[in-house]
């Protein structure tokens, strides 16, 4: 017994945990494959094809008896790119976030290659550490990216200017900007439940698909719920009810009091579902 104790206490010289698998190196990894491309060029794509579909059909809300944002798209940069935003966040941007954090892990033990990291040896709660990380940023990036794509093809096709409110009014270029970040930042926080729900399905299974398309299934189904009104206040537990609560952040007066609200639930169940994934890992027996 004292003999095994001793053999797992030997490392090799200049071993150190916390230097195994770095973030460099994993987040040049996953920017190299191909999925991540393609999904960044599907969310830069995303602006040209709205903006020839409102070259194609004319100028948005004609023939509406109401108005909404999707109606002052061509107004300006500013609202072409919070109509793109709006366009995509109910279910465009799930799509990344599932990718980038249910693919990570289970990609790893579809290729037999989990356990030889492991036997590297890369600690377990490292490695999902280092995973975990990129795959944030992966996604925070793909939200970025839509935006800023979607600002500079506006403000080429329809001007630099304020963002016009659907309500009347409107935000001085500067504080549309600040706007804009604010609205990112909730999507972002906002949708830590889809990641941290398919990075830890990546945990549990060896098929990247079962996990993006898990965490992609589940979030529907939350969308749906979220229509039953039959449910009545126990939709405000459901992270879908919250997730146009940054619409609060393109009115006159900036209200924080559902965003906050939608930022608290999301990370609660995040947490929740991350410590799951954490815990379960560091006890599976990886074979693949």
């Amino acid at each position: 017994m004292s003999s095994t104790l001793t053999e797992r206490s030997e490392v090799a010289d200049g071993y150190r945990a916390g230097r195994t698998l770095p973030l460099r190196v994993e987040l040049v990894r996953q920017l190299k494959r191909r999925r991540t491309l393609v999904m960044f060029g599907i969310l830069a794509a995303l602006p040209f094809v709205l903006l020839i579909a409102f070259q194609v059909g004319g100028s948005p809300g004609e023939g509406n008896t109401g108005v909404n944002l999707m109606d002052t798209a061509t107004l300006s940069g500013a609202n072409f790119a919070a109509v793109n935003l709006f366009a995509s966040a109910g279910f465009l941007l799930v799509v990344p976030v599932a990718l980038f954090c249910g693919d990570t892990v289970a990609s790893e033990a579809s290729w037999s290659s989990l356990r030889y990291l492991l036997a590297a040896p890369v600690p377990r709660a490292r490695l999902l550490w280092s995973k975990l990380v990129v795959g944030l940023t992966l996604s925070l990036a793909a939200m970025v990216l839509l935006p800023v794509v979607a600002l500079a093809v506006g403000s080429v096709a329809y001007g630099w200017g304020p963002l016009e409110l659907p309500t009347g009014g409107s935000l001085a270029a500067g504080t549309a900007a600040q706007r804009l970040l604010i609205t990112i930042v909730y999507i972002f926080v906002s949708q830590l439940i889809t990641a941290a729900l398919a990075f830890w399905l990546s945990t549990r299974t060896d098929a990247p698909l079962g996990a993006v398309g898990g965490a992609v299934g589940l979030t529907i189904v939350g969308n749906v719920l979220d229509q039953v009104t039959a449910l009545g206040d126990w939709r405000d537990f459901l992270p879908a009810h919250w997730q146009y609560a940054w619409l609060d952040a393109v009115q006159p007066q900036l209200q924080w009091s559902d965003m906050i609200q939608g930022a608290s639930i999301s990370i609660t169940y995040a947490l929740v579902l991350f410590a799951l994934a954490f815990r379960g890992f560091a006890r599976k027996d990886v074979v693949s």
